[in-house]
């Protein structure tokens, strides 16, 4: 039997933590994420401004880590996502 770490969110789209690794998961995302954009904001030494390559590579990665951790987040949710309005109908 699959172990759940999120569950449907009672308003709107998407997954909430309700366990330790769910909450884990999430927050290495999400640091993740941040590392990313720290990266793609500091200048380079020597005041250099940094390249559209790397400014690219790092969209890249960042558009990866949600999109990676939004599909993981979907499948440890126990039940579906959709557009919820506060009360659940089925």
């Amino acid at each position: 039997m699959t172990e759940y770490w999120f569950k449907p969110k009672r308003f709107g789209y998407g997954a909430t933590p309700i366990h330790w690794k769910g909450w884990a998961s999430s927050f290495v995302a999400m640091f993740a994420v941040l590392a990313v954009m720290r990266f793609m904001i500091l200048p380079v030494p020597g005041g250099v401004h940094h390249a559209r390559s790397e400014v690219l590579f790092g969209w890249i990665v960042l558009v990866a880590l949600i999109v990676g951790f939004s599909w993981f987040a979907r499948i440890k949710t126990e039940g579906e996502w959709r557009w919820r309005w506060g009360r659940d109908s089925n």
